[in-house]
């Protein structure tokens, strides 16, 4: 594999986003396709628009990311009919993305019959979380049908753990790291000596903070609550916490940031939606420096994290007795290191890429 072309593909609830490597892995094309749950053959439009520009040809290998993979795997494997099986066996844990995922394998495996597949999980950077981490407070029961926590973003803090070790050192990457994620979809983790020690996402992605359209934890007795008074079934509770809360749900006008950074000053419903991001999120950095033991490094990653100053800002101004402090300057410069010099917490912007560390994944398992 090292002298060959490799695509990777980073299928979410959303949108898909594609890259390719070349011969010499360095990226080729990278490409996304937006809103796809407004349409049903987003596989089939991601591989006539990659046929149009010639673009699979020579492709060797493709790297999946897929969201969850259960109990079973915890490493980047190749796809096949057993693989193919228990994903369709666990679609229950996550409805929201694995049928889509399983359609656009099976939709490249008809295209690329005998080119190699490789599923890349994101819920393998947390399987190693302590027992603790991983228990849910529920009957014994369910945790032995494998209802626990599992964690997100796992590609993503992989590829920012290893961006933290080229640039700071390997002493850096091995001390009490935060971890933030904050985009579309946005959770936390928590790392210690270059493992996860605890995350905000659960058994579902829907889990954690607040996120654009996702509501973050909740109140378990709602749902009986909405039953019994508004008559709303599962599914329509399943995609109301999905898809109509956290940003949007609040400010009722937009799950964009951007959009209600611009507005705040006079729309109060956008004010409290951002408010209520940056205070969950803030408490979230504390309660996991609390599982670390102490804080050396907080990291901002993903849209959100990389490009938005003042939620950075807002985030950290509660966390001074952390010893987090940023540099308004550096901030809004968007400089690597955005924290106070005389800060005990190193604090940085580290700009995440989940399809190059499929890429990586990829290769590795297609030696």
């Amino acid at each position: 594999m090292v002298d060959s072309r490799v695509l990777a593909v980073n299928a979410g609830s959303s949108s898909i986003r594609f890259a390719l490597y070349g011969t010499d892995r360095s990226l080729v094309r990278r490409g996304k396709l937006e809103r796809i749950g407004e349409r049903g053959n987003a596989g089939l439009e991601l591989i006539e628009s990659l046929d149009r520009e010639r673009l699979l040809d020579g492709v060797a290998a493709v790297g999946h990311r897929v969201v969850h993979g259960g109990l079973k795997y915890s490493a980047p494997s190749l796809i096949d009919a057993e693989l193919l099986a228990e994903l369709r066996r666990i679609c229950p844990f996550d409805p929201e993305h694995l049928p889509l995922e399983i359609a656009l394998i099976e939709r490249f495996r008809k295209r690329l019959p005998q080119t190699p597949q490789i599923a890349c999980f994101d819920t393998a950077f947390h399987r190693q979380m302590p027992r603790v981490a991983q228990l849910l407070p529920l009957p014994r029961r369910l945790d032995e049908q494998g209802i626990r926590r599992f964690g997100f973003h796992g590609l993503s803090y992989a590829y920012l753990m290893g961006e933290l070790e080229r640039i700071a050192g390997q002493d850096a990457a091995q001390a009490r790291i935060v971890l933030a994620h904050l985009g579309n979809g946005s959770s936390l983790a928590a790392v210690h000596q270059g493992k996860s020690i605890d995350t905000t996402m659960a058994f579902t992605p829907a889990a954690g903070v607040p996120m654009s359209t996702r509501a973050g934890d909740l109140d378990p007795g709602l749902g009986w609550y909405l039953a019994r008074t508004e008559n709303m079934s599962a599914e329509a509770f399943n995609h109301m916490v999905n898809h109509e809360s956290g940003l949007l749900g609040v400010s009722q006008t937009s799950a964009d940031l951007r959009d209600l950074l611009a507005c705040e000053a006079t729309d109060a419903r956008a004010a409290e939606a951002i408010a209520l991001y940056c205070y969950q999120i803030g408490k979230s950095i504390g309660a996991l420096a609390a599982a670390l033991g102490g804080l050396d490094t907080l990291i901002f990653a993903g849209g959100i994290g990389e490009n938005a100053a003042p939620i950075r800002q807002r985030i950290c101004e509660r966390l001074g007795f952390l010893g987090i402090r940023l540099d308004e300057g550096h901030n809004a410069a968007h400089r690597d290191i955005i924290s106070d010099g005389t800060a005990t917490v190193t604090v940085r912007v580290i700009a995440t890429d989940e399809e190059a560390m499929i890429a990586r994944a990829t290769r590795q398992e297609c030696p």
